[in-house]
């Protein structure tokens, strides 16, 4: 191996490993993440040994991880010619990455937010008790932020990749 391959083997290695704990930070698992991360950087698609071999993860470890990426759309499979195997291969427009991820995170963990918060305010609704009264504000202040946040991520999402760059860019400075 030579060296510029050696170092390209080792960031490799580095993001795989680094993304697996941003990706824990996130709300997946650490191993979700670094199966994502290898197939994201992998220059051809890969079989659930090949997975396991560079992760050193179990068999049942890499299916469930794949089965989960395919649920969330961030990878396919993909037939290899001459090969029986599944193969997998991740989205590589990271505009697209980035959408589906944050529909996945609004269906998983906001929507489900806001209808506890709803059942929050409607328990309290009409309750004359100074403390209800506050606890129902302070829901209704939370459901609002909640909703401005997944409106703005609609429409972020919505977004092609330039406009969304160039709204950043008037946002941020």
């Amino acid at each position: 191996m030579t060296d510029e391959n050696q170092k390209l083997a080792e960031a490799r290695e580095h993001f795989v490993s680094q993304w697996g704990a941003i990706g824990s930070g996130w709300g997946i698992s650490r191993t979700m993440a670094q199966v994502h991360a290898l197939l994201l950087t992998a220059p051809d698609p890969l079989c659930t040994d090949q997975v396991m071999e560079t992760l050193g993860i179990s068999r049942g470890n890499a299916h469930t991880n794949l089965k989960e990426l395919l649920s969330w759309g961030l990878i396919r499979s993909t037939p290899v010619r001459g090969e029986r195997r599944e193969f997998f291969e991740a989205e590589k427009d990271i505009w697209k990455v980035v959408t589906i991820i944050v529909r996945e995170r609004k269906r998983r963990e906001i929507e489900p937010t806001i209808r506890i918060l709803d059942e929050c305010i409607e328990k309290v609704e009409g309750e004359d008790d100074p403390q209800a009264v506050e606890f129902q504000k302070q829901m209704k202040d939370l459901n609002d932020f909640v909703n401005l946040a997944m409106k703005s991520a609609d429409t972020v999402v919505k977004m092609r990749y330039p406009s969304a760059l160039k709204l950043a860019g008037k946002l941020f400075g």
